[in-house]
């Protein structure tokens, strides 16, 4: 078959299946062409052009959606840029932070004692503690080394991710501040959500230690270490996470339970254990060791010492927590609620805060106040003596003084050698770091400074019985004019002896006695007894004008007691290093030179005697001994004093308001001595009553007429010197 003058024919399939890339074909103009065959495929029938269907026009695209669709990818693109820059460039500079922080930090054996001083513990003289002071240290802890539960109680009531973290906890962070912005706060006051890790950092001060050349004071120290800046809270972060790097989970616990303070004067778990409840922290139980937890929060005032009830309640929060999450049982938790933990017999004892307070002052400051070391001081206190004195000072306030009186009163109670056995600093009992009324108040004596003028005269050879006027009397007082003092009840008994002058606290005989064996010599007395306090040079001495602790004044009669020689007070007897027995310094007072004659000395015993007998001290009696003593009142009745003593022990007592202001209706021979008598009463039960060291005085011989005759002219110029002193005191 020929095909010329034909176009080659296409395939079925071609026609079929037109392909897509053939372009459409225009149907020749003016021929014809024949098809041939079946088929229409031959050259004689018509050709058929297959044509491609006819393309849809393409819809609209909408150019606003276009324009923020491509707007918002292009936002995109930026944001990813400088967002994966800005990460890069933070995750840098927390690497070099963190980096940083990981280089300073010690071996973990350094960081476990946090105290910046060291402790002072105070025995009692039967050797029991009963005041801590300093910050306490019982010991390095580890936290497998403490009772499970306290490692468990801590964990569920700080950090309970605290195996999960790296240091920071976001999930805690997001969690207080939403607590914050609930309870109305900002953002970052209150609540904290840092983690134990965080927390050690803060106690650690991110490493910085204290510098004088940069911090004033240590306070200084503290409170830049406090700061919760959102500066200082990115420093902590960066050092938890180098810890986290450094230190295992259970070292950074370590760190915590051996640095964190639990109130009481105790850092650490061990010294919390021995401060509260007088065991080690490996022996706590889970209802202990959730007290000790809850007291992070806030130490001073969650201490058991400060508020049991406070404390335990705060504790019960703990056991559910630890319920909650699993470290206890539910029948343990319901256990450990239905007994809670209590205080060791010596943590409830709250006696002797004032004497301990007193014994820190006295004793050298390397070794109390500022103290690197732990130290034990060994001391005079009583512990019944204490008790006594500060149940007498409740029970005269509870019923004798006024209500909504603000008089204050002091005691102390002290043996003849000037050991202190107890001391009570004011009528708030069981308190510490507090004005001492006993050492630090300064007030005028009165009357009770009169047997020291007394003292003096029979130290001079003067008898009790000598006697002397007790009249209206005026002299003359170089610069200030004339001075006419008057007796407290502005009456006179005419002549006395010294013992009534001394027993009614007659004010002119006082005066007439002080000039006559001269205001030197009675100044010289008061002070070598002990009187340290600055006293006046005028006539008015012999009144009491001056001023003087009530340490002092008891010190001084202790001297009188003992007969005649002068007391150091103390309470001090010995100190050591803790857990070494060599003594570093022993007791810093006690007996010292003798100021009067025994016989002196027991003759004014016998004078202050009638002073409780038949004088003004009558209130002070006791029903089985003696009891010899001196009231004093100072002007305005500003002061009232008792002071006075059986054969063991000195007992003195001040009353007085610290405005200074006057007292109402008291005197030294009224609520003093009524202090003075229930104190006394306590001290002195179930012991042996001994007589006074009195030394009565020789009667006096009746008077024998006497045959006049001429005498030398020196004997006669002698006995007008007598004359004249006898004229001066108004008798023989």
């Amino acid at each position: 078959m020929s095909d010329s003058g034909r176009g080659k024919g296409r395939l079925v399939a071609d026609r079929r299946y037109p392909r897509a890339s053939q372009k459409s074909t225009t149907k020749p103009q003016g021929r014809k062409v024949s098809g041939g065959g079946a088929g229409g495929g031959g050259p004689s029938g018509p050709r058929k052009t297959a044509r491609k269907p006819a393309r849809k026009p393409a819809k609209k695209r909408n150019f606003l959606v276009a324009f923020v669709l491509g707007t918002f990818s292009w936002i995109l693109r930026i944001f990813w840029r400088i967002t994966w820059r800005v990460t890069a460039v933070v995750a840098l500079m927390l690497a070099l932070g963190v980096g940083f922080f990981y280089t300073k930090l010690p071996p973990v054996t350094d960081l476990l004692d946090g105290r910046a001083r060291g402790s002072v513990t105070l025995i009692d003289r039967n050797g029991a503690i009963f005041a801590w002071r300093g910050d306490q240290f019982g010991g390095a802890v580890t936290a497998s080394s403490v009772s499970k539960h306290l490692k468990n109680a801590v964990i569920a009531t700080e950090d309970k991710r605290f195996y999960h973290h790296f240091g920071v906890s976001p999930r805690g962070v997001a969690s207080a501040i939403r607590i914050n912005l609930a309870e109305g706060r900002g953002p970052l006051s209150g609540h904290g959500g840092s983690t134990i890790t965080q927390q050690t950092a803060k106690l650690l001060c991110i490493g910085v230690e204290y510098d004088s050349e940069v911090w004033k004071t240590e306070a200084d120290y503290v409170a830049d270490c406090r700061e919760s800046s959102l500066l200082r809270k990115g420093k902590e972060a960066l050092y938890a996470m180098a810890m986290e790097l450094k230190y295992t989970k259970d070292e950074i616990l370590s760190i915590y339970l051996n640095r964190a303070y639990m109130g009481g004067g105790a850092y650490g778990a061990e010294a919390a254990a021995e401060r509260y409840f007088g065991k080690n922290a490996a022996t706590l139980n889970p209802q202990e060791s959730a007290m000790l937890a809850g007291l992070l929060t806030a130490p001073s005032s969650l201490a058991p010492t400060n508020d049991l009830e406070r404390s335990q309640a705060r504790a019960a929060t703990v056991l559910r927590l630890m319920e909650d999450q699993g470290y206890l049982s539910d029948a343990e938790e319901k256990a450990a609620q239905a007994s809670p933990a209590t205080l060791s017999e010596e943590a409830q004892r709250k006696t002797g805060g004032y004497f301990a307070d007193w014994v820190m002052s006295t004793g050298p400051e390397y070794f109390t106040r500022d103290t690197m070391e732990d130290v034990v001081i060994r001391t005079t206190l009583d512990p019944k003596l204490q008790q006594a004195a500060e149940d007498a000072m409740n029970s005269v306030y509870e019923s004798k003084v006024k209500e909504g009186s603000k008089a204050q009163a002091a005691i102390v109670v002290m043996s003849s050698d000037g050991a202190v056995r107890a001391m009570v600093g004011g009528r708030k009992t069981g308190v510490s770091g507090v004005f001492n009324r006993a050492t630090q108040a300064k007030r005028q004596t009165g009357s009770a400074f009169k047997p020291f003028v007394y003292a003096t005269a029979l130290e001079l050879g003067y008898s009790p019985y000598d006697t002397v006027v007790d009249e209206p009397f005026c002299m003359n007082v170089p610069g200030s004019g004339q001075w006419c003092p008057q007796n407290y009840s502005k009456t006179y008994k005419g002549s006395v002896t010294l013992t009534t002058a001394l027993a009614h606290s007659l004010n002119i005989p006082a005066v007439k006695i002080s000039e006559a064996v001269g205001r030197d010599l009675v100044h010289k007395v008061a002070s070598d007894f002990g009187i340290k306090s600055e006293l006046n040079d005028g006539p008015a001495m012999a009144l009491g004008t001056s001023e003087a602790s009530l340490l002092e004044m008891s010190g001084a009669y202790a001297g009188i007691l003992n007969g005649g020689s002068a007391v150091t007070p103390y309470g001090l007897v010995d100190l050591r290093l803790k857990g070494e027995d060599e003594v570093l310094m022993g007791t810093g007072g006690g007996i010292r030179e003798r100021v009067i004659q025994p016989e002196a000395a027991g003759q004014l015993v016998w004078m202050m005697e009638h002073v409780v007998s038949e004088g003004t001290g009558r209130r002070a009696q006791l029903p089985d001994r003696e009891v010899a003593g001196k009231t004093g009142t100072s002007n305005d009745a500003r002061d009232a004093w008792f002071i006075g003593f059986t054969s063991d022990y000195v007992v003195g007592v001040w009353m007085g308001n610290d405005d200074n202001s006057p007292l109402t209706g008291v005197t030294g021979g009224g609520l003093p001595a009524e202090i003075w008598r229930e104190t006394m009463l306590r001290v002195t039960d179930g012991t042996e009553a001994k007589p006074l060291p009195a030394i009565a005085p020789a009667a006096p011989e009746p008077a024998q007429p006497q045959v006049q005759q001429r005498q030398p002219e020196r004997q006669r110029r002698d006995n007008i010197i007598q004359q004249v002193i006898r004229d001066l005191l108004g008798g023989g």
